[in-house]
Parts: C-alpha cells; sequence; structure tokens
C-alpha cells in the first residue's frame, strides 16, 4: 500500500529552519515524519505554529510552521511514519 502525505511545503525558511506546510490530514506534535520528494530524511515534530502560537495538533486545511533540522525545499511532501 501506498503511503499517502499528511502534508505539502509550500516555503522554507533556510535562515531559521522552518517549512511552511499545507497539512492535509492531522499531524500532532511528537509524531515521526519522512519528509522530502526522492530523498527522504526522517524527524520527530517537536515543534507547529500558526500565527506565531504554538500548537500540538494541526488539522486539515492548516498552514502550520514546522520546525525541521534539514533543508526541504517547495513541494516536498510530509509523511507520517506509522508504528508497527
Amino acid at each position: 500500500m501506498a503511503e499517502k502525505p499528511r502534508g505539502k511545503v509550500t516555503h522554507y525558511y533556510d535562515r531559521i529552519g522552518v517549512a511552511v506546510v499545507l497539512v492535509d490530514k492531522i499531524l500532532r506534535r511528537g509524531d515521526k515524519v519522512k519528509i522530502g520528494k526522492g530523498s527522504f530524511f526522517e524527524q520527530k515534530v517537536t515543534s507547529m505554529q500558526i500565527d506565531k502560537e504554538r500548537i500540538d495538533i494541526a488539522r486539515k486545511g492548516s498552514e502550520i510552521g514546522l520546525k525541521v533540522k534539514d533543508r526541504v525545499r517547495v513541494g516536498d511532501n510530509v509523511f507520517k511514519i506509522e508504528r508497527k
């Protein structure tokens, strides 16, 4: 079964290491995600914000700021890594 993205990167602020992500499906602080297109990196969601307010849950349709540990590009997908 193919993974479906939880969101897509719409902008990236390289100086502060924050990706703007348009969320397609709920994303929670503490989730483990895979980000990229072609080549990926994995990280835990540690910080999300909407309009400079910290949030714990991002719902469908939200545009969030997500702190990322590596460079991302506009159009990169965000996948949640499901525990087995």
